[in-house]
Formats: structure tokens, C-alpha cells, sequence
């Protein structure tokens, strides 16, 4: 069993920045792959960003490219998205996932586990 508790959501102005923070139980978090997830009012959940868990490698949502980054440290058990350039259309509860032993999927099936989420809101 993993939990995932998400933090660093929040209100910020459009062009802006913040950066989450996903902190994993227990002592497998290394072999995980950890996805970002998140979910708008009356919108399904949406795929974010996603590492791997042997090899690192990323893949972002073609709406993220270039001003979200996601990355991990093993030995706090924690995963991080870096967001820039903040839109409107960013603003949703922005959720972590974890795969067992994943490549770095961008369907919500295949993750084994989710945090609470966290709010993030854009003013324009």
C-alpha cells in the first residue's frame, strides 16, 4: 500500500509560476513510475506529466510542453512538477499517481494508487 500526499497548490496570477509536491510512503517509491493527473470542474481527469520508474524518462500532455516539468528524488521519496508560465486553463486539482513497475502511461487505469489533490487556481 502507498499514499500520496500532494502539496505547493495555490492562487496565482496568469503568466506565474508554482511547483507541487507529491511525498510517497513507504520503501518502493524507486521502483514507481509517478504521474500527474488533474481534473477541472465538469471536465474528466486528465493526463499531466509522468516519469518512469527505471529509466527516468518523461512525457508531458501537448498542452504542458515546454512550461511543466516533472521530475523525481528517490531518496525523499518525492515527486515534483515545476509549472510556469501559468494559463486559466491550468487552474484544476492536480493529482499524483503511482504505477508499479510503470513505463510512464498517460491512462489513469494503469496507475495502482492517487493522492487527495491539490488546487491550483489561475486568476487572468
Amino acid at each position: 500500500q502507498v499514499q500520496l500526499v500532494e502539496s505547493g497548490g495555490g492562487l496565482v496570477q496568469a503568466g506565474g509560476s508554482l511547483r507541487l509536491s507529491c511525498v510517497a510512503s513507504g520503501r518502493l517509491f524507486r521502483w514507481y513510475a509517478m504521474g500527474w493527473f488533474r481534473q477541472a470542474p465538469g471536465e474528466e481527469r486528465e493526463f499531466v506529466a509522468t516519469i518512469a520508474w527505471k529509466d527516468g524518462n518523461t512525457y508531458y500532455a501537448d498542452s504542458v510542453l515546454g512550461r511543466f516539468t516533472i521530475s523525481r528524488d528517490n531518496a525523499k521519496n518525492t515527486v515534483y512538477l515545476q509549472m510556469s508560465s501559468l494559463k486559466p486553463e491550468d487552474a484544476a486539482v492536480y493529482y499524483c499517481a503511482a504505477d508499479l513497475y510503470g513505463k510512464g502511461s498517460q491512462e489513469t487505469r494503469e496507475y495502482d494508487y492517487w493522492g487527495q489533490g491539490t488546487q491550483v487556481t489561475v486568476s487572468s
